[in-house]
C-alpha cells in the first residue's frame, strides 16, 4: 500500500490512512481517498461500502491523482462531493492558488499552462513540479479530474441535457466529453443519467456543497446579514441569497443546510450553468467549506479565555467573500466608516 502526497498539517501514512477508512472518520473527509485494486474504483473515507483489505488499498491526496492511477470514482460516496483542502495545509504556498485556480477552470477552454504560470510569476517547468509534488497529478489531469467530477455531478443531481454538461462543465466539446467520459469512468455520460432521481426542469439547477462537521451555520449567516447589500444580498429564513455576474452571465444562487447530511443545498439559475465550475469554487470559499473545525477548535480551545466559547459555538467559520474586487471595496469602505453606512 501505497500514499500518494501529503499536507503539511496532517502527515498521512498507512495506519492512519486506514484506521480513518475504517471508522469512517468525516475529520479525514476530503483529505484523502481511497483507490481499491480489487475493483478499480476510488471512494471517500466515510463510503459506506465494505470496507477493503488493507492490502488491497492505495491512498492519495487529491482524486486527480487516483484519477491518474487509473481509478474511477464511487458511485455510492461521490468523490465529487467530497471537501478540499484549506489553502494553509498545502506544503507550497504558490501551490494552494495554482489548486484553487484550475479548480475555477484556469486550463478550461482556450487557457494553457504557460498563461496560468506567468500569473504566479513561475515557469510552466516550476509550475508542474510544484503541482505533482503537492496534489500527486499535473495540472491538466487536475484539471481533467475537475470537469468529469462536475459533469458526473450535473449529470446525477440536474435534469440538464448532456450537452449541456459538457459545456457546463468546462468541455470544449461534446465529443472530447464523451470521450473523455468513458475513457476515465468506462460508461457513457447517459448512464448516470439513467441512474439518477427524477428531477425537475423548471430552469432551476439543485446541486450540493460537503463540508466537515460541526458547522455554525446560523452564525455565519449573522455575519452576512449584517453585511448584505441591498438589491445584492438576502438573508433569511435560513438562507442565503444572491444576484450574481460571472463571467458575461448574470443568474441568482440560493444556499441553504441540507436536511440530510452534511451538506449545503446550491440552487443557481439555469442562466450560470456555463460559469459553474467557478461559481461552486466562489461558494465554498465564501462558506469556508474546505475549513477543518476539528483541528480549528482544538487549537483554539488551549486558550483558557476561549475553551468556554468554542464550547458554546462549535465549528465556527471566518467568512469569505464571493468576489475579490467586492471584498477589497468592503475593507476599505469598511475603514472609513460603519459597516451599517459601509452597505449603501
Amino acid at each position: 500500500m501505497r500514499v500518494f502526497g501529503y499536507t503539511a498539517t496532517v502527515m498521512l501514512d498507512e495506519g492512519v490512512c486506514y484506521r480513518a477508512l475504517r471508522g469512517s472518520d468525516r475529520r479525514f473527509d476530503g483529505l484523502f481517498f481511497v483507490g481499491v485494486s480489487t475493483t478499480g474504483i476510488y471512494c471517500r473515507p466515510i463510503c459506506p461500502a465494505k470496507k477493503p483489505a488493507r492490502k488491497r488499498c492505495t491512498f492519495f491526496v487529491t482524486a486527480g491523482a487516483a484519477e491518474r492511477a487509473g481509478y474511477r470514482p464511487c458511485l455510492r460516496c461521490r468523490p465529487e462531493l467530497a471537501p478540499g483542502l484549506a489553502p494553509y495545509e498545502t506544503r507550497f504556498a504558490a501551490a494552494s492558488g495554482i489548486v484553487a485556480r484550475i479548480q475555477q477552470g484556469a486550463l478550461n477552454g482556450a487557457a494553457d499552462i504557460a498563461s496560468l504560470a506567468s500569473q504566479f510569476d513561475l515557469s510552466v517547468r516550476q509550475l508542474r513540479r510544484v503541482v505533482r509534488e503537492v496534489a500527486g497529478a499535473s495540472p491538466i489531469q487536475l484539471a481533467q479530474t475537475a470537469r468529469l467530477l462536475l459533469a458526473k455531478q450535473l449529470l446525477t443531481e440536474t435534469a440538464l441535457p448532456v450537452t449541456r454538461v459538457a459545456f457546463a462543465s468546462g468541455f470544449s466539446s461534446v465529443r472530447r466529453f464523451n470521450e473523455a467520459f468513458a475513457a476515465h469512468y468506462r460508461m457513457p455520460p447517459s448512464r448516470l443519467r439513467r441512474q439518477s432521481p427524477s428531477v425537475s426542469s423548471d430552469g432551476t439547477l439543485t446541486l450540493r456543497l460537503s463540508y466537515r462537521p460541526p458547522f455554525a451555520w446560523d452564525a455565519l449567516l449573522a455575519f452576512l446579514r449584517r453585511r448584505a447589500i441591498a438589491g445584492v444580498e438576502a438573508v433569511d429564513g435560513g438562507h442565503y441569497r444572491r444576484t450574481v455576474s460571472l463571467g458575461g452571465h448574470e443568474g441568482w444562487v440560493d444556499v441553504a443546510p441540507c436536511r440530510a447530511g452534511d451538506l449545503l443545498t446550491v440552487r443557481v439559475g439555469s442562466t450560470l450553468a456555463p460559469v459553474l465550475q467557478t461559481l461552486l469554487a466562489r461558494l465554498r470559499d465564501l462558506f469556508d467549506l474546505h475549513a477543518r473545525p476539528d483541528v480549528i477548535d482544538a487549537h483554539l480551545a488551549e486558550s483558557p479565555t476561549l475553551t468556554d466559547l468554542v464550547g458554546q459555538r462549535p465549528g465556527l467559520r471566518t467568512p469569505g467573500a464571493f468576489d475579490g474586487f467586492e471584498l477589497a471595496w468592503r475593507a476599505i469602505l469598511g475603514q472609513q466608516v460603519s459597516v451599517r453606512a459601509a452597505r449603501t
